[in-house]
């Protein structure tokens, strides 16, 4: 019992942990994104909306698409 409400506990920490990555991904971004990366116009824009739908997805709750958006504007990016 006592190894089950361990688990537990480190389940619910790190999906805590997780969902507060959201706004270390978005500091990324930004910061790749001063450095002037070479992307055409079109992979800019994306970055760009995919950065900012990422961030309301954040702010709704919604970490899972957070994280989602984030990660693909940070592969195109490259980092």
């Amino acid at each position: 019992m006592r190894q089950l409400l361990v688990l537990l506990a480190g389940v619910v920490l790190s999906a805590s942990a997780w969902a507060h990555n959201c706004p270390n991904e978005m500091k990324a971004i930004d910061a790749k994104l001063a450095t002037k990366p070479n992307l055409s116009k079109d992979q800019m824009d994306k970055v760009v909306k995919l950065r900012k739908e990422g961030e309301d997805a954040h702010k709704a709750g919604k970490h899972d698409e957070s994280m989602k958006e984030l990660g693909e504007a940070k592969k195109i990016l490259g980092i």
